[in-house]
């Protein structure tokens, strides 16, 4: 049984089978109408959504299964204390697939110990969102017609935004790649990011404050929210929340075929005088969600051609270390009960916490 926990858990061949996949089901829509007919889908959202939690139940509805499930925590039995491992020992028993978002970065991890089917991160917290990352490709192959040899540029939220973690380290996948990372220095991209996945993979990059300047050496434009749920401290989200905003203005040296994305909602990093241009592309991005999350459910549900399927699974020298506790206050283990504290072993010798990758002082 296989889960989507992050990005690297689909080798390149696999991902490339879920977009001709995505792009099969747009054409032959019948072809795949009564696939999942007598399944159930489980949508455990403990964070708002609302194109992820719509696309995924359109997603198995148009498979031809079912769907169950929340879209807030409040009106569930953790709102009463209950732990998310028994959360999910009973959801499973329910269903036989189930997407979850939580707030707490790990949270997948935890459901897929705990789970007799496959868990599919639907985000979680500030760390990962594989199935964005994913549509994302997708639209990127449309868009562009090819996922190799791109100057890509990743705006706004670099620090909390799961989108862009995850996109990095699939990008990481194909040649030629160049990274654009444009923040202000309190929204970096962490350095689990740049030294983990960039700089481990030899991909060229740079790191700058300075959006315009940018944009006429870029080929992909991937703007983010600034997200306020993010802040502990309000003054400092106030301080930032418009550092960034796009306008016709900014775009006029940008290349003719610039793709501009955002993995939505967006509150005002693009101003709706973009909406109209033709390179702007995210509502179109949004819409593949539907049509990638219906090829990953058959691709978990073990309903499409195992042939090219690879055992993504790997010594990742995970060890117990009894004595020692994760410090990131957004971690699963901060808030989750009789948790195994674990750590993987790191090429410097020096560890990372296996729920939410972040470096142990």
């Amino acid at each position: 049984m296989r889960s989507l926990i992050g990005i690297e858990d689909f080798s390149r061949n696999e991902i490339d089978e879920l977009i001709n996949v995505s792009k099969d089901i747009m054409s032959n829509r019948d072809k795949y109408s009564k696939m999942c007919d007598g399944k159930i889908l489980a949508t455990l959202f403990f964070e708002p959504s609302t194109r992820t939690r719509l696309s995924f139940e359109s997603a198995m509805l148009s498979l031809g299964g079912n769907v169950l499930g929340f879209s807030s925590a409040d009106n569930t039995s953790t709102a009463k204390g209950e732990s998310l491992a028994d959360t999910i020992k009973i959801v499973s028993s329910y269903s036989d697939i189930i997407a979850m978002r939580h707030p707490k970065e790990g949270a997948p991890l935890v459901a897929q110990m705990n789970s007799n089917v496959p868990i599919i991160n639907a985000g979680d917290g500030g760390h990962n969102h594989p199935t964005q990352t994913l549509l994302d490709l997708l639209t990127i192959s449309k868009e562009k017609g090819r996922l190799n040899n791109l100057t890509v540029g990743l705006c706004g939220d670099l620090k909390y935004g799961r989108t862009v973690h995850s996109l990095v380290a699939a990008l990481s996948l194909y040649e030629n790649i160049k990274f654009v990372l444009i923040a202000p220095d309190e929204l970096k991209m962490p350095e689990y990011v740049t030294k983990g996945i960039i700089e481990k993979n030899k991909i060229e990059y740079v790191e700058t404050n300075d959006l315009e300047s940018s944009i006429p050496m870029l080929d992909i434009l991937y703007m983010t929210r600034i997200q306020k749920e993010r802040f502990s401290d309000i003054n400092v989200y106030e301080k930032l929340k418009d550092v960034y905003i796009l306008d016709k203005e900014k775009l006029k040296n940008a290349k003719s075929d610039l793709s501009i994305m955002h993995p939505l909602p967006r509150v005002n990093e693009i101003s709706t005088d973009v909406d109209s241009d033709p390179r702007a592309c995210y509502f179109r991005q949004a819409e593949n969600g539907r049509y990638m999350r219906m090829a990953i459910i058959l691709k978990l549900l073990g309903m499409l051609d195992k042939n090219g399927e690879e055992d993504m699974s790997n010594n990742d020298n995970t060890e117990i270390l009894s004595d020692v506790k994760c410090q990131n206050h957004r971690c699963i283990t901060s808030t989750e009960r009789n948790l195994k504290p674990l750590f993987i072993k790191k090429d410097n010798n020096k560890y990372k916490c296996k729920y939410c990758d972040c470096d142990l002082d």
